[in-house]
């Protein structure tokens, strides 16, 4: 395959590197989607869920109902970036193993030997994307797991335990992300 137009031993390794880091975005997302569906799978009307003392304090409907809708939007997320890396991984290992023939499919001609380095870079992108937005939105479907069990935000009562919970969410979870799209931005202009 001639991922950087070369033909080298250097891209053959690159190759290697490149299933290995859509291997990882794979798994990684794999993980993160069985965490959306555990979510899923719990009830959040259930009153027996709840550790709320304080009737004031006591998450509304249109809480569940974002819970429910960020658990959604993360699953969308997820997938859609697993599908984009599993493709990419796909077109890498048939331009290992196809001959050099372009294949026409209906009225389109494709070259299946080789993969343009811009095309697999913004493949590589697009997946980040996803999964950055994934874990945005299972961050905020925690949030909201974090108020209807522990009181919302801005309770009186019992907002030091919502505030215990969501701080180091919303401190930890961002400065992850920051990380990861720090090195997939990095990895892109390389």
């Amino acid at each position: 395959m001639d991922v950087d137009g070369g033909g080298s031993t250097s891209s053959r390794f690159g190759t290697a590197i490149h299933i290995t880091a859509l291997d990882g975005i794979v798994n990684v997302n794999s993980l993160f989607t069985l965490a959306v569906f555990i979510g899923l799978a719990w009830s959040p009307t259930d009153p027996n869920n709840s550790l709320v003392t304080d009737p004031t304090c006591v998450a509304g409907p249109s809480i569940a109902e974002n819970l429910v809708c960020f658990h959604v939007y993360s699953f969308s997320s997820f997938l859609f970036s697993s599908l984009v890396a599993l493709s990419l991984k796909q077109a890498i290992r048939i331009s290992k193993t196809t001959s050099c023939e372009p294949r026409r499919v209906l009225m389109f001609t494709f070259d299946m030997c080789h993969i343009n380095k811009n095309v697999l870079r913004t493949g590589y992108l697009v997946s980040a994307v996803g999964s950055v937005c994934g874990c945005g939105f299972l961050m905020m479907a925690l949030v909201n797991v974090a108020q209807i069990k522990l009181g919302v935000l801005g309770c009186e009562s019992g907002s030091a335990h919502v505030y215990g919970a969501v701080v180091p969410l919303l401190t930890f979870v961002p400065l992850g992300l920051l990380t990861y799209v720090f090195f997939v931005l990095f990895a892109f202009t390389r």
